[in-house]
């Protein structure tokens, strides 16, 4: 299987790439990122895909600055609408299967139980409207197709919300984190290995969920940071109220992922045991 990935030098590409060199059913990996293929433009997305003809393209490209798209809507709906489009039409005619990583944030939070793939979806913020409105693309244009839903993403390779609290503790910040927000923490290497399970078993097309099993909140997710790193934080809760930001964000995003990935406290053990120091 040849495998083309865009947003390969983002977070989860850096992990993606060489987990899926690993396997042994993936004989090329095709690594793209903005200097090789430009997603938001159709020629070059065209281009590229023809000349390299993968069986399967995992797009991970993508605006993930959540306040920021509140007032840069335009760049946003750019690379994560116009750019998957883009490739989803590319997958389309070539009969290509296309992977698209989307969010938990296509959800307002309302639900008081898991979110199950088939859920309705209303985004709070522009990004997870820019997020949803690509799920959109890729199932209109490319009928073999996955989508994959993830939430509170970290990895070794990217800034995270786990090196924002390490950091901070370790300036003598005092710490408020919100505590009635309720998501799912999910590592890159989990999400990773969830893509390969995908792939190797190719199930029905459609809708997935792959994140870290259980929940928490910020607040819970940044108690266990600093439980685990041994570090003595100065860290109390607060609600969403008492700190404000530009995007909304939804209350409640725990999603249903049938066990796909591990609980997320053994997940940031180990994320945490690989960690180097700068």
């Amino acid at each position: 299987m040849k495998i083309l990935v865009t947003g390969a030098n983002g977070m989860l590409g850096q992990d993606l790439c060489p987990m899926l060199e690993d396997t042994d059913f993936v004989d090329e990996v095709i690594e793209t990122d903005v200097d090789t293929l430009d997603i938001t433009n159709e020629i070059q997305v065209n281009k590229v895909l023809k000349e390299t003809m993968p069986d399967v393209v995992i797009h991970c490209a993508a605006y993930t600055n959540v306040d920021k798209a509140e007032d840069d809507l335009e760049t946003a709906e750019k690379i994560n609408v116009t750019g998957t489009e883009n490739l989803a039409i590319a997958c389309g005619k070539l009969d290509i299967t296309m992977v698209v990583i989307s969010t938990d944030y296509v959800f307002d939070g309302n639900k008081k139980s898991k979110y199950m793939p088939i859920d309705a979806t209303n985004p709070l913020s522009n990004y997870g409207l820019t997020k949803w409105q690509a799920e959109e693309a890729v199932r209109t244009y490319c009928k073999k197709h996955y989508v994959v839903r993830t939430s509170w993403l970290y990895g070794h390779h990217g800034k995270n919300f786990v090196e924002t609290m390490i950091n901070c503790a370790r300036q003598g910040k005092e710490l408020k984190v919100v505590n009635d927000q309720i998501g799912c923490p999910t590592w890159t290497v989990s999400l990773a290995e969830g893509i390969i399970d995908l792939l190797e078993e190719m199930p029905e097309y459609g809708t997935y969920h792959i994140c870290g099993s259980g929940e928490t909140s910020w607040y819970g997710f940044a108690k266990e940071i600093f439980k685990q790193a041994g570090i003595d934080a100065k860290l109390s809760p607060c609600t969403t109220e008492e700190y404000p930001v530009k995007a909304k964000r939804p209350k409640y995003s725990v999603m249903e992922n049938e066990g796909i990935c591990d609980d997320w406290k053994k997940s940031l053990k180990e994320y945490l045991a690989l960690r180097i120091e700068d």
